[in-house]
Order: C-alpha cells, then structure tokens, then sequence
C-alpha cells in the first residue's frame, strides 16, 4: 500500500472556519495515524474572494493548534507549489489535453447568452445547466475565434446519457444519472482554474490518496470522477463529513454570525478544548471518553467512524469541556492564563491574584467569563439595602445590621498577621455559634457588606482575605451605615 498522504486545502477568506479546521483536523489524523504525510496547499484561484493576511491566518491556526504539515508553502516540499495561483501553467496544460482527448471543449459564450439561458431555467422552474452550444464548434471555427482573440473558458464535456458512479467511505455508493451532469467550467477566461479542476489536478500531481472534504460536496463528485477516468488517472479515497449545524435547520455560518475559530480563541476558550470538542462533532470514537489530547486522537482516530448525520454545535457541551480543560490545570497555570482577565478588572488594584485565580479555578468554564465577576474587588458597587434579605439564608435588612454590628469590633481586634482564611473562618463562625444564629445570618450580611453582589466567585472568608483587613472593614463599616 502506498503511503497515505492527505491535504488541507483551504481558501484565503480571511478565518478559520470551525467546519474548516475540523476538514484540516480529520485529514491530519488520518495521515498521521498511519505515519503519513499532511499537506497544506491555499486555493486562491477565486481571486474576488482572496482576503488579505488570510493566508497568514492559515499559518498561524495550523501552528497554534498543533496540525503541523510536512509539506507547504511555507515549508516547501518535492510537489511544489503548493499555491494554485502559482500554478496556472500546470493547469492550462492538463486542459488543453482534454481537449485534445475531446474530454473538455473550448466555451465563447458570452455574459448575455449564458444570463439568457439562466433566466430561461428559472422561468422553467429547472436548474441552470449549459446547453453545449459550443461543444460542436468545428475546428476551424474555433481557431478562428482563438485568433481574433476572443474570450473563452474551458469546460467539461460530461456525457448526456448513463449513469456515473463513485464509493464514499462514509456515503457509501452515490450514483448521478449523467443527464444531470453540467458541463462545469475548468479553466476560467482570465486563466485561472475553478476549485473543482484544481483539486483533481493538484491532488492527482501531489499523490493524494485520501480526499477529506464537507459532505456539501457530494454533488460534484461525479463530475471529479470524470475527470480522474478521462485523465486515466487513480481515484482517491473519499471521506465526506457530515455538515456542522447550529440547530436542527441551519447550518453553522461565520456570515449569520456563528463564532469563527479565532472568535472562541478571543472568547476565552483553550485550542485544546476546541479541538477536542470539534473532532466529536460527526465522529465517534466507539467509547465513553470525551476528553482526548492530539496525540491520543491520532492513536485511535479510525475515520471509517465518522457519521452520516449532521453534527450539532451545542455551544454548552463547548463550555464543560472547556471547563474540564481548565480543572486539569494546575494553579500556577490557570493563573498565567486567567491573568490578563483578571486584571481587566481589578485594573491597578494591587491583590493577591493567585488567590483570585485559586477561586475561580474550578467555577470558571470560559476564561472570557472573567471580567465582570470580580469589578467589586476594585470598587464596592452602589446596592440596595434589599440585598441583605435572602430567604434561603434566614436574614433581612434588621438581622443584617445586627450581625454586622456584633462582628465588626472582632473583626477589628483581630491581628494583621491573623487575616487569614483560616482564622477568618474560625473566629467569625465562633461568634455565631455563641450567638446561636444561622451561618447564612452573619455571612451573607458579610458576603453583601464585602462585595455589593448577589453573586461571587467565592464566599465572605475568601472576599475578606483577598480585601485584606483594613478595606474589608471599611466595607462593613460602609454596609451598617447603609442599614442605619
């Protein structure tokens, strides 16, 4: 068996898509599960598209998320250029010979015939196909419009009758009567191939055994067939996958505003998880293991797995598996990664951010989270005195003031050098058992007087601790004044 060898082959539109990279992601493992080799090649042939930097971006998400390839542009390799446009004469010499083969024909049909046929399909409720007017040019007729330098493309000739045949792995046989075959344009007027005649030509030029793409392509297979038959050429191996959806109808789209893969980066999510998350999204690895890092994938991926039905981004199964990614941690490194975070909202306010980082640790499931849960560390938010009351914790306003006032003079005596979680948490729950009150009757005054917040990453204790103790008393201070 040859040596398996995969592309990603991507189009510089300026993001990574999450359907994308998980094209690149598949075609990565497959080779690598063999000790095979992963191309990257960029198809800048629709050159209306062509997104500035966006070839840049390619680089950077392949290096970012560990999807190294063993030959590209940037890398070079013995089946170069892996740039389409920098490969118009290959492409210009492998249609001509289908014409010579009668394969393909030359096309001087202009804008106004072609949009008249158009309109004529749809006044007929059919779909536009090509009527071959120019399959039956004569010889001299054609060099005659050569000379006198007329546009033209070249395009497929596809037989009328028949039926065309091909296996996908995952679809199993697909057959296309031949009638519905258009005659699709290969080379463009301005001499640039179309994706589809580029991808045959350049996979069968750089020994491609495994094609990887989205199942949106099932439809013109039959025609890449046609094309491999003409040319004489093997056929490779056809992994369709299955559309990544938002919901039940529509498909995911960076243009209705679904998130790109730089996008979930910018939100605060890890690449690792991403990864992880988007190889379960239409492949199942036949246990209950969710979590997997990239070189465990490239152990057992067996693409052979991979489903048929659409695959539902569900943006909270995202969130978990975040959230697992950030538990597995350690402190130290959570506390490098949620920093830049943190200090968005403690801005110049000199606190112990390990001791932050150590409370969100196992709450946060998204770094982007962040801002916003700790802005009271910074400055106490005006409240309302409402807050004090929580049923669930057997306090309201009068309780609060009462529990505030009782433990603000201990609170005071303690020593600076006691100020510690521990002793906070000892002294403070000492007083309310000799008062015989409820926990939640003296900390939620605390936790309210501390932080102005319904809700926070961590209890009265560890506020108070991170406050330190001449601004947590202030605080207290601050919250009896409003109870008064």
């Amino acid at each position: 068996m040859s040596k398996i060898r995969t592309r990603f082959a991507p189009s510089p539109t300026g993001y990574m898509h999450v359907g994308n990279l998980r094209t690149a992601l598949y075609a990565y493992l497959i080779a690598k599960h063999e000790d095979g080799d992963f191309i990257l090649r960029i198809e800048d042939t629709d050159q209306e598209r062509y997104v500035e930097g966006a070839v840049d971006v390619i680089f950077e998400t392949l290096k970012q998320t560990g999807l190294i390839h063993d030959e590209g542009p940037d890398v070079g390799g013995e089946y170069g250029p892996y740039v389409q446009s920098e490969r118009r004469e290959v492409y210009k010499k492998y249609a001509l010979e289908l014409v010579e083969k009668k394969e393909a024909y030359y096309c001087f049909c202009t804008k106004e015939r072609l949009d008249l046929l158009r309109e004529n399909a749809e006044l007929q409720k059919k779909p536009f196909k090509y009527d071959k007017h120019c399959c039956s040019l004569s010889s001299a007729e054609i060099e005659e419009n050569l000379r006198q330098g007329l546009p033209y493309v070249i395009r497929q000739n596809n037989p009328t009758e028949g039926v065309t045949k091909f296996e996908d792995v995952i679809y199993g046989t697909i057959a296309v009567d031949n009638e519905e075959l258009e005659d699709m344009v290969l080379l463009k007027s301005d001499g640039l191939p179309t994706y589809n005649f580029a991808n045959v030509v350049d996979d069968h030029l750089m020994a491609i055994t495994h094609v990887v793409r989205g199942s949106e392509y099932l439809s013109s297979s039959p025609k890449y067939n046609r094309l491999y038959e003409a040319f004489g050429w093997n056929v490779p191996i056809y992994i369709h996958c299955p559309p990544i959806m938002k919901d039940a109808q529509h498909k995911l789209s960076k243009r209705t505003g679904d998130a790109s893969f730089q996008d979930l980066l910018e939100k605060g999510y890890l690449k690792e998880a991403v990864m992880n998350y988007i190889t379960l999204l239409g492949w199942n690895p036949g246990t209950t293991q969710e979590i997997f890092s990239l070189e465990e994938l490239v152990k057992i991926f067996n693409y052979r797995n991979i489903n048929k039905s659409p695959a539902i981004f569900d943006s909270e199964k995202l969130r978990w598996m975040n959230g697992e990614y950030l538990k597995k941690m350690s402190l130290e490194e959570f506390h490098a990664l949620a920093l830049p975070y943190i200090l968005q909202d403690l801005k110049d306010k000199p606190l112990n951010t390990m001791k932050i980082a150590e409370l969100l640790h196992n709450r946060v499931e998204v770094l982007g989270d962040i801002p916003g849960q700790l802005d009271f560390f910074y400055a106490l938010p005006a409240y309302d005195i409402e807050m004090y009351t929580h049923k669930k914790m057997k306090t309201n306003a009068e309780i609060a003031r009462t529990s505030l006032e009782v433990i603000l003079p201990v609170l005071e005596a303690m020593p600076e050098e006691d100020w510690t979680l521990d002793k906070l948490h000892d002294t403070v729950l000492a007083k309310v058992a000799e008062l015989g009150l409820k926990n939640g009757q003296m900390l939620w005054p605390i936790r309210t007087a501390l932080s102005g917040k319904q809700f926070t990453p961590g209890g009265a204790f560890e506020m108070a601790e991170i406050l330190g103790k001449t601004e947590s008393l202030e605080r207290i201070r601050e919250g009896i004044r409003l109870l008064q």
